[in-house]
């Protein structure tokens, strides 16, 4: 890769440094010639100052050939990590693809979804062989096809790449891929679905009931939903109790590093909760411990 930038690095970068002088300018510097042996070699020498400037020339092509390809590069692009080779204009804004698209024949942009549609089914099939990588691969290509104006079949392109994305366990670009199918269509039930059961895996729980809540809403009939919905509550106040005992243990051992010096603990105070006003008081108690 290095080699390759530095053949193709600027042409005036290329003669910083060297004085290539004119082939005249270089007969009459040159001195005298006192021998037929001392002739050849002036002329070689002359002949390889011409063949380095033709290479120079080829140089400089190579140069303009890079840029113009760096030029097609879409802009906007999303990098994430791990992303497949073939996702580019998929990841894309929806609102720069409109504007990308507005002036496409309506025949062109026709013709586009049914290929979209084929590449969809094509991996759909991928999915149900267990060939997710492929499948994601299919989805991200139909994603590229599909016109921004057919915002509900994009919507269930990027719902069935998350659920190839979840199975290689890519659970952050699941979720990104939940969120755009959702953002296209806030109906659509089974992005939401996926979106709470990913959010439940990677220990997201509130967001996880809210989604459950949400689909509730639309469709009361989803089993699922209803049993997170009787179930997330016990599991978040447990996590809360569990956050906030790890919070006062940590409290405690700060606050005992700070007493320490003072022949003092945490265990001489002890904070009483007023059952009336639900607020909280500190007591000073002498640890027995502490008598001599």
């Amino acid at each position: 890769m290095g080699e390759k930038s530095e053949n193709c690095r600027a042409p005036e970068d290329l003669f910083n440094g060297l004085k290539v002088t004119d082939p005249q300018e270089a007969e009459c510097a040159t001195p005298p010639v006192s021998s037929p042996k001392d002739h050849h070699l002036q002329s070689k020498l002359l002949k390889d100052v011409a063949a380095h400037s033709q290479e120079d020339q080829g140089e400089e092509e190579c140069f303009h050939d890079l840029s113009a390809s760096f030029e097609k590069e879409e802009p906007g692009a999303d990098k994430a990590e791990n992303k497949p080779d073939d996702v580019n204009s998929s990841e894309l804004d929806e609102e720069y693809l409109i504007e990308l698209e507005k002036n496409m024949p309506v025949e062109e942009k026709q013709k586009r979804r049914e290929e979209s549609t084929s590449l969809k089914e094509e991996g759909n099939v991928q999915f149900k062989r267990g060939d997710y990588i492929e499948a994601e691969s299919s989805y991200s290509q139909a994603l590229q096809m599909c016109p921004s104006c057919f915002q509900k079949d994009r919507s269930i392109l990027f719902s069935n790449r998350a659920a190839a994305r979840m199975k290689q366990d890519k659970k952050e670009m699941a979720i990104s891929d939940c969120n755009k199918a959702i953002q296209l269509n806030p109906c659509y039930v089974r992005a939401i679905l996926r979106r709470a059961e990913l959010y439940e895996k990677t220990d997201k729980l509130d967001e996880a009931l809210e989604d459950y809540k949400s689909i509730l809403e639309k469709d009361p009939s989803v089993h699922q939903a209803r049993e997170a919905c009787k179930r997330l509550p016990k599991q978040i106040e447990e996590r809360n109790e569990r956050l906030k005992a790890e919070m006062l243990g940590k409290l405690k051992d700060l606050g005992n590093l700070v007493l320490r010096p003072f022949g003092l603990s945490t265990e001489n105070f002890q904070i009483k909760q007023d059952s009336s006003t639900g607020s909280y008081s500190n007591n000073f108690v002498q640890n027995p411990n502490n008598n001599r």
